[in-house]
């Protein structure tokens, strides 16, 4: 068995890294690979290149249609889960999404769809109210955690979109303040629960292997319950993935992130997903609950 993730040095998915470095799928007798992702995990989770993608849903199912075909396991963690970051120098309340008021700001191609969306709901018009998004020069691949960053040292942006280690390393780095932690309650309300980090796999995996589908789940919750009581494992489970200075911040990273540790995926939660995917262009018509989440294992969320 083979899994990846959106963003390998990051904490957004690192659980489903975890469960992997730190032998949780081994425990529950499957066999698994961690692998970096190649150019479109969401075609090789459906061509069967990978079996299990960590990922947001909206992002994860993108080649499936309706996305009918793929489904959702388990929760990584809950509610969406990035940041805004801006220069340090600009004079702002965190919190205030006006603040972004003139600035360039850059972001992946993805993660920028939530972004752009979280600025219309904040009442921002990007051309009235002179915000441009823009890329952000990117160092070799699969290690993206430094994209803002460099944005900003090097003149391209006044602010960047990203995970909580990439805007942490601004913050380090001293050029960088936090704007915006949506998961934590800034920005518009809707915006926290738009995407979440989700466990995904096909239904043809789980109809011919429902025994490692089960151990799938498990091995996650295993490695939530680990993590939420000893974020230390977290350096362990990095040490051989993430470069070093990346590395230093991870268990950091995830004792932030562990009171989200949570496997459930609600009926609710299906229904902000869908709708703000269908509102971004990325899903068409309706989805039901028992079609997109493998309700069959939701016992295991808790065992």
């Amino acid at each position: 068995m083979r899994l990846t993730v959106a963003d390998a040095i990051s904490p957004s998915y690192f659980v489903a890294i975890a469960a992997v470095q730190l032998g949780f799928f081994q425990q529950e007798g499957v066999d698994m690979e961690f692998v970096f992702a190649p150019p479109n995990p969401s075609q090789a989770l459906k061509d069967g290149a990978i079996d299990f993608f960590g990922g947001s849903p909206y992002t994860g199912l993108r080649t499936f249609p309706g996305w009918r075909g793929g489904v959702l396991l388990c929760a990584l963690s809950q509610y969406n889960y990035w940041f805004l970051a801006v220069r340090s120098d600009i004079k702002c309340e965190r919190g205030d999404v006006s603040a972004v008021k003139g600035l360039r700001l850059s972001a992946s191609a993805d993660p920028g769809l939530t972004m752009k969306r979280l600025l219309e709901e904040a009442g921002i018009d990007l051309q009235r109210d002179n915000v441009r998004i823009v890329p952000s020069p990117r160092r070799t691949s699969p290690n993206w955690a430094w994209d803002g960053v460099d944005a900003i040292e090097q003149g391209v942006s006044d602010g960047y979109w990203g995970n909580g280690l990439r805007a942490d390393l601004g913050v380090k780095r001293g050029i960088a303040k936090i704007l915006l932690d949506v998961r934590r309650g800034d920005g518009p309300p809707a915006a926290r629960h738009w995407t979440f980090p989700a466990l995904a796999t096909t239904e043809r995996l789980v109809k011919e292997h429902p025994d490692i589908a089960a151990g799938a789940v498990r091995a996650i919750v295993k490695t939530q319950r680990a993590l939420r009581a000893d974020p230390q494992l977290a350096a362990k489970a990095a040490q051989r993935l993430f470069p070093a200075e990346e590395a230093s911040l991870i268990a950091y990273e995830v004792a932030r992130d562990a009171p989200f540790y949570n496997p459930t995926i609600s009926e609710e939660m299906v229904a902000h997903i869908s709708r703000f995917a269908r509102e971004i262009g990325a899903l068409q018509g309706e989805v039901r609950y028992g079609e997109l989440v493998a309700t069959q294992f939701a016992g295991l969320w808790h065992g």
